[in-house]
């Protein structure tokens, strides 16, 4: 058996696997955000409020790893912005929780929010210079079997990008 085929199945099985096991944690963790209502109703607001954020939080992340793993999974290549999103949520959720704990000191708090900063322009990095966008200039298409329209309508189609034109 080709070595290449023998890694491609062996890889397949392995997301698989873990998108189920995602797939049954995001099941968990909404339920655990479902009972984290309780700790509103017979604890404080503060302390519910906290467990609320915490778990939705969380949520959100494990959300955006399935997505990640589920874009690997399909075009077996990483995207940047899937695994930039879910780092911006695992900081921003730190935060969050620290913050209601008050347990952060400023320096910590504006050491992740230059984190933020730096995960934030690699994230406009990713989609601006994106191998999936075409990286050519846009260029008129004239359309042969329609009429001429009027309009702002013609002016956007002229300005198609060069991959629409074909």
């Amino acid at each position: 058996m080709d070595s290449i085929k023998l890694f491609k199945k062996v890889t397949d099985a392995i997301t698989t696997i873990i998108l189920y096991v995602l797939l049954l944690a995001l099941v968990v963790g909404m339920a655990k955000t479902l009972l984290d209502i309780r700790f509103i109703i017979f604890e404080s607001l503060e302390s519910g409020f906290n467990h609320m954020v915490t778990s939705v939080l969380t949520v959100f992340i494990v959300i955006d790893l399935f997505k990640a793993f589920a874009d690997y999974h399909e075009h077996d290549r990483i995207k940047l912005t899937s695994i930039t999103d879910a780092t911006i949520l695992i900081v921003l959720r730190e935060i969050a929780v620290g913050l209601y704990a008050q347990k952060f000191g400023y320096e910590f708090v504006l050491s992740l929010s230059v984190l933020l900063l730096v995960l934030g322009i690699m994230r406009v990095l990713t989609i601006t210079y994106s191998p999936e966008k075409p990286q050519g200039s846009y260029t008129a298409v004239q359309n042969e079997g329609q009429p001429s329209k009027q309009g702002i309508s013609a002016v956007i189609d002229r300005c198609k990008p060069a991959s629409e034109s074909n």
